[in-house]
């Protein structure tokens, strides 16, 4: 069985699930992919959508995301200075592989059941 290493790390990966979970994993990089899933966002609507999150921590997560290539990070030039994140389409992608575990815990540990599309 082949390995990729990890980045910055002598151990390697030993399967895709070990090397996604190296991207998501924490408390909140999965919150920040949902609470970018509709529209760029600002770091303070961040922190608003995600109650709980230290500035600290936030701006952690926010830089391991953008160094894995799921956020990107655009400043522009104004004042006060504005700074937006946004899913690259790396995120877009990892978001779609997210749907089904969020569904499985709606259905689950929610109790709710799947919502399905009625015909027209």
């Amino acid at each position: 069985m082949a390995t990729v290493g990890r980045p910055g790390a002598p151990d390697a990966y030993h399967c895709g699930i070990d090397a996604a979970m190296d991207v998501i994993g924490g408390k909140w990089k999965v919150l920040i992919l949902w609470a970018l899933d509709e529209s760029p966002r600002r770091f303070g609507e961040l922190r608003r959508m995600l109650p709980g999150v230290t500035e600290k921590v936030l701006t952690s997560q926010l830089r391991e995301l953008e160094t894995h290539g799921i956020v990107s990070r655009e400043v522009y030039d104004e004042i006060p200075p504005r700074v937006e994140y946004a899913l690259t389409g790396r995120g877009v992608a990892l978001g779609a592989a997210l749907q089904p575990l969020g569904l499985w815990g709606r259905e689950h540990v929610l109790g709710k059941t799947p919502q399905t599309a009625t015909p027209s």
